[in-house]
């Protein structure tokens, strides 16, 4: 068992922190403040080649497999300190692109794959309602077959990206009775009559992460829009699953080892009654501690890579990544805080925007409470 990551690897991530403190840094604070979306990010971070990391060359993308992916977007989270636009870039990688890969057809794939990886079409997922969050195949939007068309009623809410997105995969069940085998999904693209996005969401983090609810009335489609087979759209949505929860918090995972040198050069230079803070035991725990969670977070995301990468089931170590990581990363916030004090609670110093951020890592792409089932579901309790 090799617990290093290859030669390319290493190069791969290392190129990506460059990338990403060269060109990344862009009045962070005041647009987090404002709500803005980093589009010029988005496009640098496309022209650079992460959107296109997991998908195979022939569409456009990179082919990278899913641990050399994970290396990338922990480098990218470890150079980029904006969580906002690194949320809004997994969301379009792996609940947009990822589906259509591999549940699309040829026609799909050739149509959309090219543009969601060069970042010229931004991609966003409706699948969460009112009454439909973790229990998401209770979802109420209406899926009505009409000749060989869909039409499609409903409202979607905390749609990341919707607001720019070009284009949407989407959920609706046939019959709410038939429970997740009721279930469909289709690829609807921006400007589609009854297609709209509601007003925008003010949220506690993520706030360079555009986020609205996705409104459908009486929005037709064609029978190509379906994506994968009918009734079968649960299977799409879980796929996503798998990808989503160990990928998507590769970037926090970036995130907490920064926050973790950070406080190590912190408490080595600080001095207070005489000795750099890091002489009294106190601080030196909390960074012990942030060590710990760093490296056992890292070794559950690069093993449900490994696992993925072989066709292997990873649902359970998935869902303990997401629980673990999420968690610690919010611990890890609150600990940089502290050991930096007062300055810590200061906008300028970025931890308690990155506090805030961290919270959101709880809660999207299935809660704690959803990833502690998965996990007892797995052990058969």
């Amino acid at each position: 068992m090799d617990f290093d990551l290859t030669p390319e690897q290493q190069s791969w991530q290392k190129a990506t922190v460059e990338f990403a403190r060269n060109e990344l840094k862009s009045n962070m604070i005041e647009r987090d403040a404002q709500r803005v979306f980093f589009h010029e990010g988005w496009k640098k971070c496309a022209a650079f080649g992460v959107q296109g990391l997991p998908i195979p060359e022939e569409y456009g993308g990179s082919g990278a497999d899913p641990v050399t992916t994970i290396a990338v977007m922990e480098g990218l989270g470890y150079g980029c300190q904006d969580q906002g636009l690194l949320f809004s870039i997994n969301a379009h990688m792996w609940t947009n692109s990822i589906p259509l890969l591999k549940y699309g057809t040829t026609e799909q794939k050739m149509k959309y794959l090219p543009g969601l990886c060069n970042g010229s079409l931004i991609g966003a997922n409706g699948a969460s309602e009112s009454n439909a969050g973790s229990d998401v195949f209770s979802m109420r939007t209406r899926v009505t077959k009409q000749g060989g068309d869909y039409v499609l009623n409903g409202t979607k809410i905390f749609v990341t990206n919707a607001p720019v997105a070009d284009v949407f995969a989407v959920y609706g069940t046939l019959d709410p009775q038939l429970g997740a085998m009721g279930i469909c999904g289709f690829i609807i693209e921006k400007g589609t009559p009854g297609l709209s996005h509601g007003k925008m969401m003010d949220k506690m983090g993520l706030r360079t992460a555009l986020m609205a609810e996705l409104v459908l009335e009486n929005c037709r489609v064609p029978g190509t829009a379906l994506l994968g087979r009918e009734g079968r759209g649960a299977e799409v949505f879980n796929c996503s699953m798998a990808w989503e929860r160990s990928c998507i918090l590769a970037t926090c995972l970036g995130t907490m080892r920064r926050q973790l040198e950070r406080c190590i050069d912190y408490a080595r230079t600080r001095k207070q009654f005489g000795q750099p803070i890091g002489k009294f035991q106190s601080v030196a725990n909390r960074i012990v501690d942030m060590k710990l969670r760093y490296e056992t977070a890292r070794l559950l995301i690069y093993k449900v890579g490994w696992l993925i990468q072989r066709n292997k089931s990873a649902d359970m170590d998935a869902a303990m990544a997401k629980l673990y990581v999420s968690e610690s990363f919010v611990k890890s916030c609150l600990d940089a805080i502290q050991i930096h004090g007062g300055a810590g609670f200061m906008t300028e110093l970025e931890f308690e925007r990155e506090l805030r951020d961290s919270v959101g890592s709880t809660l999207y792409s299935g809660t704690s409470e959803i990833q502690r089932n998965i996990i007892a579901r797995g052990l058969r309790l």
